[in-house]
């Protein structure tokens, strides 16, 4: 969790709670809403996005020692997040902006920057930033694809090509010609910060010495400047399971940027886009298909034959008396999931000849009158 989350989430709020709630009340709230909020029970959308909600608040408030640490900041910084005066909760405040003032503490790994509330939070709480001179996961990254619709619904391995920040070849990531070697910075003994005494409080800030680093680089390298970073391409093979759906977002660990100072590597998510088929298109996890049917088979009955998705077909009895409309199911004929085959849902669609002979007409309109079916339309009124 970020410092940043520190200061704009209201945790006591999020379980229904007032902040001298007792333990107990804290564990019962949770289990309450854990119970209505979990995936797994509730098929809200935003169910999952509220459960998460709920796990994060009552992981900090369970904790007596994050509790403690949660209430001081929130105690210091004003109650339900920091505002300024007149600001209406936005991030940027008479010119003032948020980001900066918190000195990133909003990024993804909730290290944060050097300077501003975050070192003086980090002063507070236990160490202040120089963690981030440690090892840090890397960024997500994410790509997009498109797929066929059936290659989304028998699964499909793909290949997605990435281009991200890597060690530079020349100098393998020190910021040093190759040959040389950077210094421990004396200033700061390498930690990259030094302390600077305002108001009573202590506030770390970068060294300006060696801009943070912890490092003196005497001689940079030419082909990184000195910033030891490069560019790599690289080629992911992603699995895409069989099933997925438009617009879903498929995360594969471990294969976004690698971390900065041997950190571990973030993320990749692909969003999967898939093109429609012209037969065949889904209903949840269940296959669907619309099928012309003549008046004939309709009214008397008839067994069809269905196409599936692999090439083949299913055969269904239509019932005497169909209606245009009806949807029919073929169990275990639909998409084959990790959990098991889905059915395949058959909709009829009467289909109505564009020309007619006269002996065909003739026997119509003999049928219209030994079928006695009258005015469809005859119960039909216009309210008043």
């Amino acid at each position: 969790m970020s410092q940043k989350d520190w200061l704009e989430k209201d945790y006591y709020a999020v379980l229904g709670l007032k902040k001298d709630a007792s333990d107990d009340a804290i564990k019962k709230a949770f289990r309450k809403l854990a119970r209505q909020y979990h995936p797994d029970q509730n098929k809200d959308p935003q169910a999952e996005k509220r459960f998460k909600e709920i796990t994060e608040a009552h992981d900090v408030l369970a904790d007596p020692k994050s509790r403690k640490e949660y209430d001081e900041a929130r105690s210091l910084f004003g109650s339900g997040g920091f505002r300024f005066p007149g600001g209406g909760g936005g991030r940027t405040t008479s010119g003032v902006n948020l980001d900066d003032l918190l000195g990133g503490m909003g990024n993804a790994n909730g290290t944060g920057g050097p300077g501003g509330l975050g070192d003086l939070l980090g002063g507070l709480f236990g160490g202040g930033n120089h963690a981030a001179r440690g090892p840090r996961k890397g960024s997500d990254v994410e790509s997009e694809v498109t797929l066929s619709f059936r290659d989304a619904a028998n699964g499909t391995m793909i290949q997605v090509r990435l281009s991200s920040d890597t060690a530079c070849d020349a100098c393998r990531g020190t910021g040093a010609r190759a040959g040389t070697t950077p210094h421990v910075c004396t200033a700061c003994q390498g930690s990259g910060m030094t302390a600077r005494a305002s108001g009573g409080f202590a506030f770390s800030e970068p060294c300006p010495a060696c801009h943070g680093r912890g490092l003196i680089i005497d001689d940079p390298c030419p082909a990184c400047g000195g910033s030891g970073q490069g560019r790599s391409n690289r080629t992911i093979g992603v699995r895409i399971p069989a099933g997925v759906q438009d617009g879903s977002r498929i995360r594969v660990k471990g294969k976004g940027t690698p971390g900065p100072n041997a950190g571990v590597a973030g993320d990749l998510y692909v969003v999967v886009h898939v093109t429609p088929d012209p037969l065949f298109s889904r209903s949840g996890e269940n296959l669907a298909i619309t099928v012309p049917v003549t008046y004939a088979e309709a009214a008397l009955g008839a067994e069809i034959g269905v196409p599936t998705l692999d090439g083949g077909q299913v055969r269904l009895r239509i019932p005497a008396g169909t209606r245009a409309g009806r949807t029919f199911r073929a169990k275990g004929k639909g998409l084959v999931l990790k959990s098991g085959p889905t059915d395949l849902l058959v909709t009829v669609q009467i289909q109505v000849p564009e020309q007619l002979s006269a002996e065909a007409r003739e026997a119509l309109r003999k049928f219209e009158e030994l079928a006695h079916e009258g005015n469809p339309r005859a119960n039909l009124r216009v309210g008043v």
